[in-house]
């Protein structure tokens, strides 16, 4: 080793251990700009739920624990029920008494409560699965499940698979007033065929029932046809109205209701009344394919005639409604039916006929849920009168009072969806949308031309 060797190993950079022979290190690195940040790695932020929201998932969360729930009841039931098998059936009825004792006991309910509790789980573990998973999953509420365990159970055995599958689906897509009207129509018609028969049997039954109150009150109940039943309900109502529009009236409309059906039935005239409610007669829309009438055979095939707010009926009773007084509205369909669709700009109240086509195509208030009957809504114009809203089918819908005003005084924004066929869109104030469907469809007709074929000359 020579004097002053070093011990490290010569450095190939050169003088100053500089590769590119005395240039900076940092020359051949990119320029940095003057306001450098480091890139940001992509991480996903969940949106931040609004009240509404959380809401919800409470009510999911509700949903879920339901479902545990009934499974637990159901399981606790046959495992009692278990220890009790083979003692007779004495035996077996007291050990069910003891359950919903046991059961009521324990959630501090009366045993009645507590009975339905086990209706209700036994129905759903052991007939309607499907319905039980949705509710587990939180896609049906606890009252969707109660309803449909209440009507598919009255359902005939036959028809009860079919009706409770459709029945999950309507569940999971309707508002719990909306599901009830169309699971019980959907019973209607699957069980139209023998409805004759049954309606034949049931109005033999029909009575009038006094009950006594308290405090010197009564409860009168008529169990008869619904038609006349709806129609006694909706004159009364009519009375009462009326009656309600007269100065210094500080009666509520049910008193008033009461004591017109009171007058009517003990005196047997309206003298009691205002002139300008004694006219008032009874008003019931009946829907019956026309061909149903002439034709029995041809009514096998058609749908069951349909009564406002009551559904189908038998096709004896729609004849004889349909051959009636003047005070029945009858819609008969038949693809050739002419019908005011639009008046324009030329009144504003809708004319008779536009009336009632709007509200028959409606059948309820077209407000989510609501199952007040048409013909007790106000035909409301979408786009405002006088906004340049035309009185037309396209334009007008009916609304009862409260969703009238809700649409009329508040921030929620109701439209009629276009090219629908009288759906009505609700978008909430904190952005949700809700549609409301008609319960019938008015028919749109075109005229279709071959290809390559000349127009018609008019």
């Amino acid at each position: 080793m020579t004097d002053g060797a070093s011990l490290n190993p010569p450095d190939p950079r050169g003088q100053g251990g500089d590769l590119s022979g005395g240039v900076p290190d940092d020359a051949f690195l990119p320029p940095v700009p003057d306001t450098f940040s480091p890139p940001v790695p992509d991480v996903f932020i969940p949106p931040v739920p609004d009240a509404v929201e959380l809401v919800l998932e409470a009510a999911t969360m509700e949903a879920v624990f339901a479902a545990q729930r009934h499974v637990r009841i159901d399981a606790m039931r046959g495992e009692m029920l278990a220890e009790a098998a083979g003692r007779g059936a004495g035996v077996t009825d007291l050990v069910e008494r003891s359950i919903r004792l046991e059961l009521a006991s324990a959630m501090r309910v009366t045993e009645y409560a507590a009975g339905q509790m086990i209706v209700q789980a036994e129905a759903l573990v052991h007939r309607y699965p499907a319905a039980l998973e949705s509710l587990a999953g939180g896609r049906m509420t606890p009252k969707h499940a109660e309803v449909l365990v209440e009507k598919v159970d009255r359902v005939e055995p036959a028809l009860r698979e079919e009706v409770a599958a459709r029945a999950v689906e309507l569940a999971e897509a309707e508002p719990v007033g909306s599901f009830q009207r169309a699971l019980r129509s959907l019973i209607q018609t699957l069980e139209a065929p023998t409805l004759e028969e049954r309606y034949q049997a049931a109005v033999q039954n029909r009575r009038v029932v006094v009950e006594s109150g308290e405090d010197g009150m009564g409860v009168l109940l008529t169990y008869a046809p619904e038609v006349e039943v709806r129609a006694i309900f909706g004159r009364a109502t009519a009375f009462a109205k009326a009656i309600a529009a007269q100065e210094g009236e500080t009666r509520t409309l049910d008193q008033i209701r009461a004591d017109v059906i009171c007058d009517l039935l003990i005196d047997g005239t309206t003298d009691a009344v205002p002139t300008e409610a004694r006219g008032i007669r009874a008003s019931v829309v009946v829907t019956v394919p026309v061909l149903a009438l002439l034709d029995d055979e041809l009514a096998e095939t058609a749908d069951p005639p349909v009564v406002e707010g009551i559904g189908p009926i038998p096709l004896s009773r729609a004849r004889e409604l349909c051959g009636g007084d003047a005070s029945w509205m009858r819609v008969l369909t038949h693809p050739e039916t002419g019908m005011v669709l639009s008046v324009g700009r030329e009144q504003y109240r809708p004319p008779a006929a536009l009336r009632k086509l709007t509200k028959w195509r409606a059948d309820r208030c077209m407000g989510p849920g609501c199952w007040m009957p048409a013909s007790r809504c106000e035909i409301d114009h979408q786009i405002r009168w006088v906004d340049g809203g035309e009185t037309s089918l396209e334009n007008n819908a009916p609304f009862c009072k409260n969703h009238h005003l809700i649409k009329d005084n508040t921030d929620w924004v109701v439209t009629q969806i276009e090219g629908s066929g009288g759906a009505v869109e609700w978008r909430s104030p904190r952005g949700r949308r809700y549609v409301v469907q008609p319960e019938r469809r008015v028919p749109v007709f075109t005229v279709s031309v071959e290809k390559n074929a000349e127009a018609a000359p008019f």
